[in-house]
């Protein structure tokens, strides 16, 4: 399987090249930068060239690096985050027109990173209350952290579908963004921070108990594992795959 890397030359593109190269049965393909332009792109589309690419490039280019790949029939490994509802359904129509193609976005591919949000899930329902604290690097573009975001939602619809009462909070004074962004009802507070790479609590709390989940990633090299499962599933999963927890059978 040849696997193609857009945004090759950032951290995360060298990381995944690295691991592409020594995994095995994966051989590594086109090496694409980040301002990549429709002539860098086209090469996707040579007989040969690829069978997926990864795209870890940033939110303002990478839809058009997707739509890339589903045009030339190359399935889609994508780490970058800032999906709106929007940009998954351009992708979802440019899938219509290209069956077959398989995509998936991942907001984190930290295994641990993975059951973390699982664990919150089923967790959250028991909680009177559950917040969020992302903490990562300050050279992250987005806030709060796709990660932390579809942490959030997925503990908003467990306490939705178990009825769970709305979570308590009497705050009627403060400052702008004191308690943090409001994801689906739940607080999401992000941090940024030198010497941070990627790091994410789940506070729950109940009369007289405190239950934290958190999770860290040390380094860049915890990604790839769930990278090189993407990787080998991602063509046989046709269509718009929203989080790895969907290829981990849980």
């Amino acid at each position: 399987m040849k696997v193609a890397v857009i945004g090759a030359r950032g951290r995360m593109g060298q990381a995944v090249c690295a691991a592409v190269g020594a995994a095995e049965g994966l051989e590594l393909g086109p090496q694409i930068d980040l301002d990549a332009g429709s002539a860098d792109l086209s090469a996707l589309g040579e007989p040969g060239a690829a069978d997926v690419a990864v795209v870890f490039s940033v939110p303002a280019v990478a839809l058009d690096h997707v739509l890339a790949c589903v045009r030339a029939g190359v399935h889609a490994v994508v780490g970058t985050t800032g999906w709106s509802p929007d940009r998954l359904d351009a992708v979802r129509s440019e899938l219509d027109a290209n069956p077959g193609v398989g995509v998936l976005v991942a907001p984190n591919f930290a295994l641990g990173a993975v059951l973390l949000m699982r664990f919150a899930a089923v967790a959250a329902p028991f909680y009177e209350s559950v917040e969020v604290i992302e903490l990562h690097h300050p050279d992250k573009v987005d806030a709060p952290s796709g990660t932390a975001a579809h942490t959030a939602h997925a503990i908003a619809q467990a306490r939705a579908a178990a009825s769970a009462a709305a979570m308590p909070d009497a705050t009627n004074t403060g400052l702008d963004g004191a308690r943090g962004a409001d994801v689906d009802g739940v607080r999401v507070h992000s941090v940024r921070l030198r010497g941070l790479v990627a790091h994410e609590e789940v506070l729950l709390g109940g009369p007289g108990e405190l239950l934290t989940l958190r999770h860290d990633s040390l380094d860049r090299s915890s990604f790839m594992p769930g990278v090189i499962l993407a990787v080998r599933e991602v063509a046989q999963r046709p269509g718009l795959t929203v989080g790895l927890e969907n290829y981990l059978s849980l």
